[in-house]
This record gives structure tokens, sequence and C-alpha cells, in this order.
């Protein structure tokens, strides 16, 4: 029998999501095996230095015994990555039982739901149907967020379209590869996020993207509740674990 983990979603599960409770909110984190790591691509448009950098192995999900090769953590993401692709409608039927319950659990708390789908992945998700219907539609009166990589969905967010969820914010990702287009989803009104070897630094400059602008870097590590950036602003990250030894250019100086 194919194995199929007990839950999908993590409730504040890393100490950064945790910190949202200060502002009202509990976070629940859908966490995929990123890039092709399950045989399945979840990241149409991620870079050598994303999938070098990538929080796929941050925390417990990056420790592995002496002598093994991986980890129950790491098991659990590829089964969950291979059950959404081979089994769709058993998983999104599991899905929703989950926010469901997620939903219940934090009004229990007194605290506002907010889900992030692509903990580890870049699926998009407003596209995903059930019955019919996309997550965001299923659960109107939850906000969703994500980061993203790809150009057209940042936009789109951006732009906050009719077609778009108004529930469901995206934050552009800045590979190094991508400034100007990371500038255009600025000038729409969208985020966009950064991981810099010195944050204090790109805080107190504000970052330009060769645009000749100084766009309002935040310090994005004091939660991750993007959705409520100020427009127009970029999330500044500091580089973590194994992207701290990038050279690729994903991280910023």
């Amino acid at each position: 029998m194919t194995y199929r983990p007990k839950k999908l979603l993590n409730l504040d599960a890393n100490p950064k999501t945790v910190k949202g409770q200060k502002r009202g909110y509990m976070t629940a984190v859908l966490y995929l095996a990123p890039a092709d790591l399950s045989g399945w691509n979840v990241c149409p448009e991620s870079t050598a230095g994303c999938r070098a950098a990538c929080l796929n192995t941050a925390g417990r999900a990056g420790i592995i015994k002496f002598g093994e090769t991986t980890n129950t953590i790491q098991i659990a993401r590829k089964a969950k990555t291979v059950w959404y692709f081979e089994d769709r409608t058993t998983f999104l039927a599991r899905l929703v039982n989950e926010i469901g319950r997620f939903i219940a659990k934090a009004k229990r708390a007194d605290l506002i739901p907010a889900i992030r789908l692509n903990g580890t992945s870049d699926i998009a998700w407003e596209r995903v149907r059930v019955d019919g219907r996309s997550m965001m539609e299923l659960f109107p009166a939850v906000q969703f967020y994500d980061y993203t990589k790809v150009t057209k969905r940042a936009m789109l967010s951006a732009d906050n379209g009719p077609d778009w969820p108004s529930n469901y914010v995206l934050t552009y990702s800045a590979t190094g590869e991508n400034d100007a287009k990371a500038a255009h989803v600025l000038e729409l009104g969208g985020t966009v996020a950064a991981v810099y070897r010195d944050l204090p630094r790109a805080i107190a400059q504000g970052e330009n993207f060769d645009t000749g602008r100084a766009y309002t870097v935040t310090n994005a590590d004091e939660n991750d509740l993007r959705f409520l950036d100020p427009a127009g602003t970029v999330a500044g990250l500091k580089a973590k674990g194994r992207a701290k030894a990038d050279t690729s250019g994903f991280v910023r100086a």
C-alpha cells in the first residue's frame, strides 16, 4: 500500500510562522518536496541558487542521522507530493477537511487563520479545482498567501483583477536573474522577496533592482505574514543555512 502521511498541513510549525500569533494570526503551511525531488516538478521556474538555498532542509527537516540518507520529514514531503499528482481527488478531499479543522482551531484560539499552500513548492493553486472551485473560493474568509517565482502569477496577484482571488496574495521571489521583472511587479503594487547577506544594510539603503529607484526593504524575518506588507516594497530576508554560501547571485550583497 502506498504510504500517505497522516496530515498534510503543519500548524505554526516553525519559529517564523509562530511570530504571526503576535499579530493575531495562526498559520497553516503545506510542505511538499521542492523542485523535482519527488519525481514531479512543483517549482517550474526554480533556479540553481534557490534550489541550493531551499528551506526544505531548514530546521528538523535537514537533520539526518549518521549512516542514513533521509529522514521522516523528507519522506513525508515526497509522499505528499506523489499523492497530489497521482491521486489528486483524495489528496484535495483530505486538504479541504484539514483546512476546515484548522479554521475551527484558529477560531477557538481567537486567532485569524492564514494558509500558505506552497511552503516549499510553486503550484498555481488558483487554478486547482475542487468541484469547480479553487481553495480560495471554498474558503473565502481565509487569507491565503504564497511566494512565487512564476512572473505571470506574481503580476496577476499584484494587479488583483477580477479573475484573481481577492484572498490570495503572492510575493514574487527575486532570484538574481529576474531583477527587471521584480521591478515591474513592484511598480504594479506587488511585493518582492529578496535574500540578503547583509539585511540591515539593505534595509538602510533600499533596493533598486538596477532601475535607479530605491524601493523600501522591510525585515521579513519578523514574521511570515507577507500579505500585510506595504504595496511596492521588498520583503528582505537574511541568508540562512546553505544560502550563506551562495555564489549564484540568489543571495544579494
